[in-house]
């Protein structure tokens, strides 16, 4: 596998040239990008144009990750051409978090399942419900594909997300690529490092990804109660204090949800994932060293059965509230990944609404996760 990483930012344009003498239908770019570029394409345009065999994806960001270093109103860029492996890319609308589930369908149904490995799934972040998404893509491919990827960002603004058709962003839209072949490595690791505080409320009434009761009683009204001062800053506060679900007879480890949105009329929440009526609910927080910590174990996990010969791709998918907890310090938190990671990797990757992988104690099953490490790493035997 012949890999490149590269950047561009505002002012200064693309900080070295595009290699477009990697361009080939084997041949996976990827383009993790702020916002702001969907107003200001051209670049994008430019990434297209030189790659035009390739299989290009991408995404918004709430912040670019590119080698040891975080960026914003930039684009984080690799370009992996593959010797032995296919790649078919897919796309979709998502009307809104009721469509996930189908959505997840008719995105499988574009990736033929001879001989897939792995699929790598971007998706808009405010218009979708990430655990449909996921379970109606994972239902509909061969069992033990592993799906990785993430929920496009808008920094703490959540106003408009959207990913890559061709070169050009659009909102309410999933994609993802599929990757084919017996020669394609594909691990993974996933952690979070957040914990549990306060009183353990049930969900008594909820649709999909909102939240109306806990207890029976209104839930934002609840979770402003909770964050006292910091409620004014709703939904953006929210990314500090997730909450933690378990479902009814469920073992292991909780699943971590993160607000999307609040509708003060309803006096209602919306998460990324769903919130089964019935699962106990709890905040959570955390620190700087337990979210550094979590990072460590996820590129170790992912890292893990690699040779010190190899040069493969690492993709890190990062929750945007663990970013505002970690303020002056996410450096460390990439840093931590580049560091694990294989020295001749190339490591590209974003802050995201939602991450996606398999949970261990899920039997490896893909889902929806929040405010976790997520890192993926290709590579070809």
């Amino acid at each position: 596998m012949l890999l490149r990483t590269l950047t561009h930012s505002h002012p200064d344009g693309w900080l070295a040239p595009l290699p477009s003498e990697l361009d080939s239908p084997e041949t996976l770019v990827l383009a993790f990008a702020a916002s702001a570029y969907a107003h200001h394409p051209a670049a994008l345009e430019e990434l297209a144009a030189d790659f035009p065999q390739s299989v290009l994806v991408g995404c918004s960001t709430s912040g670019e990750i590119a080698g040891e270093n975080v960026f914003d109103a930039s684009i984080s860029v690799a370009v992996a051409r593959f010797s032995q492996t296919r790649l078919r890319r897919a796309l979709t609308e998502v009307a809104g978090p009721a469509d996930s589930r189908a959505a997840g369908g008719r995105l499988a149904a574009q990736l033929p399942g001879a001989g897939l490995r792995a699929v790598f799934l971007l998706s808009d972040g405010l218009n979708v419900d990430g655990t449909g998404l996921v379970e109606g893509l994972a239902g509909a491919l061969p069992r033990g594909v592993a799906i990785t990827g993430g929920l496009a960002g808008d920094g703490d603004r959540f106003e408009r997300t959207w990913v890559l058709d061709g070169a050009r962003p659009v909102q309410r839209h999933v994609s993802a690529v599929g990757l084919y072949g017996e020669h394609l490595h594909v691990s993974h690791g996933c952690d979070g490092g957040w914990s549990d505080f306060g009183p353990t409320r049930r969900i008594t009434r909820s649709e999909g990804n909102v939240l109306y009761e806990l207890d029976g009683k209104p839930a934002l009204d609840m979770y402003k109660a909770c964050l006292g001062e910091r409620a004014g800053g709703l939904p953006g506060t929210g990314l500090l204090f997730p909450m933690s679900i378990r479902r009814p007879g469920a073992t292991g480890d909780a699943l971590v949800r993160t607000i999307l949105g609040i509708d003060e009329a309803r006096k209602s929440l919306t998460f990324t994932g769903d919130m089964p009526e019935g699962a106990v609910a709890r905040l959570m927080r955390t620190s700087y060293d337990h979210l550094i910590d979590s990072a460590h174990h996820a590129v170790w996990q992912a890292a893990q059965g690699l040779s010190s010969g190899e040069s493969p791709l690492v993709i890190s998918i990062s929750g945007a509230g663990r970013r505002l907890v970690l303020g002056e310090r996410t450096h460390e938190e990439v840093e931590t990944v580049f560091d694990v990671a294989p020295a001749r990797a190339g490591h590209v990757g974003f802050y995201s609404y939602g991450e996606i992988a398999p949970s261990l104690h899920r039997g490896g099953a893909s889902e929806m996760h929040n405010e976790t490490m997520a890192v993926t790493v290709l590579s070809e035997a």
